[in-house]
């Protein structure tokens, strides 16, 4: 009874969770809780199976299975596109493990070129991910470790849809760790990548002309965008300035130009030899001719 609560308050606290992933881990407790939600004891032991996830993780593709630890161990195991050698250890594995396979597809495995530091290379396959989980016993939804025997974990990516494979560029294997990290190994054989232990797997290109990746801080943005908004009020004021003071000598010149108008219409120009020399205008009174007649 207590398993089944754990299942239903894990599931009910991860509903909204599934719209805002943001982090490649968060992407694996969402798929693990919808995975033991769909669990059930009518699971027969080394059989596939596949997990329904809802639409707004579409493009994801999970499968479980149950070992028992001894078998795992003994026999080996086959789940798509891992395959487990004998020898294999399950750390921690009380009397049944889960294993737990994803294939994240194109769209989400963008998570992990986003919260990884993968400047300078490229995804060319989706994220592989092989986990184990403890099932039964006294304790359930605890992660275990897988470690490889004399022979390692292989994984086929020949049947995932590859992109950009271009002729000449060899992929590299890429492992993705829960620190952060991201560890580069040489491939087996062509699309085949080998691991000494679970966790998370892609294929990579080099692409050095891609631009690196440069995270930058929000107190920055909001320096440069002050500091940006600062001298474009200052460019601002002293373009309004200019505008300003040539409106202000340009009215002045006018001015000056309507007074030199109105006093030389006041004063009249005329040329004396060669020195010009102002004359009133004519306003004198002229004179008037009187006329005498002689009465007889």
């Amino acid at each position: 009874m207590g398993f089944i609560i754990s299942i239903i308050l894990l599931s009910l606290a991860t509903l909204t969770q599934a719209q805002q992933i943001k982090s490649a881990r968060l992407i694996d407790l969402v798929i693990r809780d919808y995975t033991f939600r769909s669990y059930s004891k009518n699971f027969r032991t080394g059989k596939l199976h596949r997990i329904n996830l809802p639409s707004n993780l579409s493009g994801i593709n999970v499968d479980t299975v149950r070992f028992r630890c001894g078998s795992l161990h003994r026999y080996g195991a086959k789940i798509k596109e891992f395959h487990l050698n004998t020898g294999l250890h399950v750390h921690l594995c009380t009397k049944r493990v889960l294993l737990l396979r994803q294939n994240l597809g194109p769209n989400w495995s963008s998570l992990y070129y986003d919260n990884y530091e993968l400047s300078g290379y490229q995804l060319i396959s989706p994220v592989l991910g092989l986990l184990a989980y403890n099932i039964g016993g006294n304790v359930s939804l605890s992660e275990l470790a897988i470690q490889s025997g004399k022979k390692p974990i292989v994984i086929d990516f020949s049947t995932t849809e590859l992109t950009n494979t271009s002729s000449g560029i060899i992929p590299l294997c890429a492992r993705f760790d829960q620190d952060g990290k991201v560890s580069l190994s040489n491939q087996a054989r062509r699309d085949v990548c080998v691991a000494t232990r679970d966790g998370h797997f892609g294929l990579v290109v080099e692409s050095p002309l891609l631009p690196l990746k440069r995270k930058v801080s929000k107190w920055k943005l909001a320096v440069g965008g002050a500091i940006g908004g600062a001298l474009g009020g200052l460019l601002l004021s002293l373009l309004m300035i200019a505008v300003f003071v040539k409106a202000k000598k340009k009215r002045k010149r006018m001015e000056e130009l309507e007074r030199m108008v109105y006093e030389e219409e006041a004063l009249q120009v005329s040329m004396v030899g060669h020195v010009r020399a102002l004359t009133a205008s004519a306003t004198r009174t002229l004179p008037t001719i009187e006329h005498h007649h002689q009465y007889n």
